[in-house]
């Protein structure tokens, strides 16, 4: 793929951008390529540096607010006709709370995915209050004077549960923030390049 044709299906793939960013992004990989080529790489040596058309565009992508391709993406084009007026109008109780229970839908599904890891750490402090309650409780029937085993029995084992669930809390809040931007990335993805022109 020469520069040319690595340039035209970049700007074909940014289409969801505002134009004078598509424009900004282009100009700057076109410097890229140039500033390689001067250090004597071929223009396909340079292209394959950047790592092709589908690495810039996620590049680009994760880079780019979410509210900037949303309002890209919903700017009309044109001007609605009177016709389109009256169907948006008429479909409205039907459209709007679709859309709504749509929205509703996708911000529940967040929530319990950061519902699981509050959990989790929940699970974790309890551990950890149940360890040191068990060591205040045989502290306790030590001075006391009645030695009772079973607090020191329970701080013991709070404390391995709490260790080990250490690495659940770890793993689950990595695997959330996986999942939360990957989920992002996916829909900035489709805004910038589900575009079509009208």
């Amino acid at each position: 793929m020469n520069k040319e044709e690595f340039l035209s299906e970049l700007r074909k793939k940014l289409q969801g951008l505002p134009s004078n960013d598509i424009d900004e992004r282009v100009d700057f990989y076109s410097e890229m390529i140039d500033d390689r080529v001067e250090e004597g790489k071929t223009e396909e040596e340079a292209i394959e540096d950047l790592g092709g058309t589908d690495e810039v565009v996620r590049r680009i992508t994760s880079e780019t607010p979410i509210g900037k391709l949303v309002k890209e993406r919903i700017k009309p084009k044109r001007s609605l006709r009177g016709f389109e007026i009256a169907l948006l109008i008429i479909g409205f109780p039907i459209w709007l709370p679709l859309l709504i229970v749509f929205g509703v839908l996708i911000l529940v599904a967040f929530i319990l995915l950061w519902v699981l890891v509050i959990v989790t750490y929940s699970v974790e402090i309890a551990f950890i209050g149940a360890s040191i309650t068990g060591l205040v409780g045989g502290f306790a029937s030590l001075a006391a004077g009645e030695p009772n085993l079973g607090g020191f029995a329970i701080a013991v084992l709070g404390a391995g549960l709490a260790l080990v669930f250490l690495f659940v809390c770890y793993l689950a809040t990595k695997l959330s923030i996986k999942i939360t931007k990957s989920v992002i990335l996916g829909i900035k993805s489709k805004l910038i390049g589900g575009k079509k022109d009208e």
